[in-house]
């Protein structure tokens, strides 16, 4: 129930004793809670740590839960700085990520660049990309921006999904949140669960990216035009410092199934990440490949940003927005 929030089942189970049984020693509680009193032991010092429980007045010995609504109020302040923490790392990755995968783009297709070839055409993209999914043995990870996927593409990767999840494959997919009002995407998604993947989103996505094995990286050298080529990685360095990039954008995403949660500032990934690129001057055009929605959609936010921070321009917006501490003061 509160596992969102950062407790665990049995220290959930714990606190909702003691706020029943106030009075209750560990013995007491374990008998209650059904639990042996080495987990009761552990449970205490996991509500210890989040200041679920405190030293009873004039007993030190005896710890009292404190009230739901103050133990609440807690563990969403801690989430919310947890999120926050995580949205700046993954922005730092994506940096660096970014100047990785530029440095790459403008590669010649020559033989001296030992760890890196060049594909060049969707027709030849397609078929490296078969053969090497073919070779997978253990893992499969994905960046997949965008936004919404097409019918005809979804439909095309069904047997090769079902091949590798039939064969022990671990497969996992960072989408963007625009899919979740995509009900095909959606529906894709959730089939993919049924056979064992698992699918998270968050607000953008640096490039399309498949990682196999943690041996092969495929990468998109233009984020506006997949089709346009792709360089496969092989190199160690490149590898580790990708699937670092993966491992911490999938951190801060979401399962599909749950609710997008919100900063300190009441603000979603998508609202925050339109903020931050408004402030940078960037399009709605920019904005919307960026998040994987219409121009109507990237302005719709754009305009709820503004009107709420009480804004008439973009820069003011981004003046403003510094100054209530949705933004830091330097980028």
């Amino acid at each position: 129930m509160l596992t969102a929030l950062g407790l665990d089942s049995v220290a959930e189970t714990v606190y909702r004793t003691m706020l029943r049984h106030p009075a209750a020693g560990v013995a007491d509680l374990g008998h209650a809670a059904g639990l042996p009193e080495e987990e009761i032991r552990e449970a205490l010092d996991t509500l210890s740590e989040l200041a679920l429980v405190r030293p009873a007045a004039g007993d030190a010995g005896r710890l009292r839960a404190v009230s739901p609504d103050i133990g609440m109020e807690i563990l969403v302040a801690r989430q919310q700085a947890r999120l926050a923490a995580q949205r700046q790392r993954l922005e730092a990755s994506r940096a660096a990520a970014a100047q990785l995968i530029s440095e790459y783009t403008e590669l010649q297709p020559a033989g001296s660049h030992p760890g890196v070839e060049h594909l060049v055409g969707l027709d030849r993209i397609r078929d490296r990309l078969a053969a090497l999914t073919r070779e997978v043995r253990e893992e499969l990870l994905t960046f997949a921006p965008g936004g919404p996927q097409t019918s005809e593409n979804m439909a095309a990767s069904r047997p090769l999904n079902q091949d590798l999840l039939g064969r022990g494959v671990r497969m996992r997919t960072i989408y963007l949140d625009s899919v979740r009002t995509n009900r095909p995407t959606v529906e894709h998604a959730n089939w993919l669960a049924r056979l064992g993947g698992q699918v998270r989103t968050v607000a953008s996505l640096p490039t399309r990216m498949i990682l196999m094995d943690r041996r092969i990286a495929m990468i998109s050298v233009s984020s506006d035009d997949t089709a346009a080529g792709a360089v496969l990685l092989t190199g160690q360095g490149m590898l580790t410092a990708l699937c670092a990039l993966f491992e911490t954008t999938w951190e801060s995403a979401q399962p599909l199934g749950r609710v997008v949660p919100t900063d300190a500032h009441g603000l979603t990934g998508q609202q925050a990440t339109t903020l931050r690129l408004l402030a940078e001057g960037h399009t709605d055009e920019a904005i919307a490949k960026r998040l994987g929605v219409s121009h109507r959609t990237a302005r719709r936010i754009a305009s709820e940003l503004m009107d709420r921070l009480g804004a008439r321009s973009r820069f003011e917006a981004g003046v403003r927005a510094v100054q209530q501490g949705w933004l830091p003061p330097h980028p």
